[in-house]
C-alpha cells in the first residue's frame, strides 16, 4: 500500500512540476530557429536586471506588469520568454497560455538563451 501511495504522490509531483514550467520546452536549437524566423524574445525580468545584461533583440516587459501589457504583444507571433532562472518564464508563458497565445516558449533562464 505505501508503495502505491508513494508512486501516486511522484506521479502528482510530477504533473504540478510540468504545470508549473508553463508554455513549451524545446531544445536550444529549436529556440534559435525559432527566434531566427522571427520570433519576439521576452525577457520578463525587472528593468534593472534587464539592463545589465540581456538577449540580443529581447524586450523587456516585467511579469509584474505582462498581464495589463498583453495588448502590446501580437498572438500571431511565436513568443520566446525567458527570465533569470526560469521561474518568472513559467509564469508568464502560463499567463499568456491561458489568454490565448498559441506559440509560446518557456526558455527558461538567460544563460539556457542559444548563443
Amino acid at each position: 500500500m505505501n508503495l502505491l501511495v508513494l508512486v501516486v504522490l511522484a506521479l502528482l509531483g510530477f504533473f504540478a512540476l510540468s504545470r508549473l514550467m508553463g508554455g513549451k520546452r524545446m531544445s536550444s536549437t529549436a529556440i534559435k530557429e525559432k527566434i531566427t524566423s522571427g520570433a519576439l524574445i521576452l525577457d520578463v525580468r525587472s528593468p534593472g536586471e534587464f539592463r545589465s545584461g540581456a538577449y540580443p533583440g529581447a524586450r523587456n516587459i516585467p511579469l509584474q506588469e505582462l498581464g495589463s501589457r498583453l495588448g502590446e504583444l501580437s498572438r500571431e507571433k511565436p513568443i520566446i520568454v525567458y527570465c533569470a532562472s526560469g521561474g518568472r518564464s513559467a509564469s508568464a508563458a502560463s499567463l499568456m497560455t491561458q489568454a490565448g497565445f498559441t506559440d509560446v516558449v518557456n526558455a527558461g533562464g538567460l544563460m539556457q538563451m542559444p548563443r
